[in-house]
């Protein structure tokens, strides 16, 4: 159901790997609401499911951009500003680190996966935020997905959390720079959701079904929950938050122990 009318908005969303991913949710809903999605993709191996999806948004217009390449990140926002002009919400679901990183200790990450989890996973934001800015209107939005394993130690999301951490302190100094332009900046802490990527981390089953029975809600959130709070976060609604970290979890962050029952 359409509650929010994003008509005439324009979003490009960063990280749409698969139907189940949540940067498609965020997508989805976007489009549901009726903004003009862009798609960007990695590399061509992803280009035939990007294609795919993007049928499904309009068709959405579909970009070809690994955040590492400066010269891919230029030609994406030189295509956004040729087709568009300009750019209204700007939503960032990346994030990456080599498997190894999760099957260990923390104590024994590699300095080269340290490496590629913080570029990938939280500098990227900050380099996409600074080609984005020339396009932003006022009134714009950029928006990035996190986890709660940036405050608290999650076992065997090592790495990751360190990266969680320095993208939520991105989207803190990014909402200082940017907020006198009227440009809002926020962050959404999912629960976990079954994910592709998700799956992917060692023990990730077990924490899905801990926080499904801890949970205030007693139960795990849905991709469509998180598109729906994004739509809330990058739209008017929203004009007065930025720089926040909105949990969207079933309420599992305030838990301090397991409920009684």
């Amino acid at each position: 159901m359409v509650v929010l009318d994003l008509a005439g908005k324009k979003a490009l969303v960063m990280g749409v790997t698969n139907e189940r991913s949540l940067g498609y949710a965020i997508a989805k809903k976007l489009y549901e609401a009726g903004a003009e999605v862009a798609l960007s993709y990695q590399n061509e191996r992803l280009r035939p499911v990007a294609e795919k999806l993007a049928q499904n948004l309009g068709p959405a217009k579909l970009f070809q951009a690994d955040v590492t390449k400066e010269e891919e990140l230029e030609n994406l926002f030189r295509g956004i500003a040729e087709t568009w002009g300009h750019l209204d919400f700007l939503v960032h679901s990346l994030a990456f680190a080599p498997r190894e990183a999760f099957a260990g200790r923390f104590l024994d990450t590699r300095r080269e996966d340290w490496q590629v989890a913080l570029e990938v996973s939280a500098y990227s934001f900050v380099a996409v935020a600074k080609k984005a800015e020339p396009l932003l209107r006022e009134g714009g939005a950029l928006l990035t997905l996190t986890y709660y394993a940036s405050e608290k130690v999650v076992p065997r999301y090592n790495v990751m959390a360190a990266a969680k951490a320095a993208l939520e302190a991105c989207v803190r100094y990014l909402a200082y720079e940017l907020g006198p332009k009227g440009i809002r900046v926020n962050a959404i802490s999912a629960g976990p959701v079954m994910t592709v990527a998700a799956r992917s981390i060692p023990g990730f089953t077990k924490m899905y079904e801990w926080v499904g029975k801890t949970a205030p809600l007693r139960r795990n959130i849905t991709q469509e929950e998180v598109g729906n709070a994004a739509v809330f976060l990058l739209s008017p609604l929203a004009s007065g938050i930025t720089g926040e970290v909105l949990f969207v979890d079933a309420g599992y962050h305030i838990m301090g122990m397991p409920p009684e029952d």
